[in-house]
């Protein structure tokens, strides 16, 4: 699938503080990424990028199943094809010109993950707000 690719902006900030932070993190870490520099800097930095990936799905899956929202199993299908794709460029990295690799972080954040921000992280943000809204009663006895 061809994304075009996008900046930053505002307009993909789902409206959860935390998550809207991690999102413009991975976008500033993504930024970093260029033609220049050297092997081992850029698959550092690469490493960095995959352990924050990590992090901000298993926050946002566990956001998900507190809330009980009926998406979460295709919504960490979505990350396990990200994490795969991630995966599979540090791999391919050590093969790859610096420009290719930069190439590749550009469509991995600023085409799909743009993609799944506008679609995906909106979706569930409804069902995150309504629990912040009425969180479920506790027993207190």
């Amino acid at each position: 699938m061809k994304y075009e690719l996008a900046e930053w902006s505002p307009k993909i900030e789902v409206g959860l503080p935390a998550i809207d932070t991690q999102h413009r993190q991975l976008f500033d870490l993504a930024a970093t990424f260029h033609g220049n520099g050297d092997q081992i800097r850029v698959l550092t930095s690469l490493a960095m990028l995959t352990e924050y990936v990590k992090v901000h799905f298993r926050e946002e899956e566990e956001m998900m199943a507190a809330c009980g929202y009926p998406g979460l199993e295709a919504h960490r299908r979505l990350h396990g094809e990200f994490r795969r794709m991630l995966f599979e460029l540090f791999e391919n990295a050590k093969q790859m010109t610096l420009d290719e690799i930069a190439d590749e972080v550009k469509f991995l954040i600023n085409g799909w993950f743009y993609q799944h921000i506008l679609v995906a992280d909106f979706a569930y943000v409804p069902s995150v707000k309504a629990m912040t809204a009425n969180p479920p009663a506790t027993d207190a006895g």
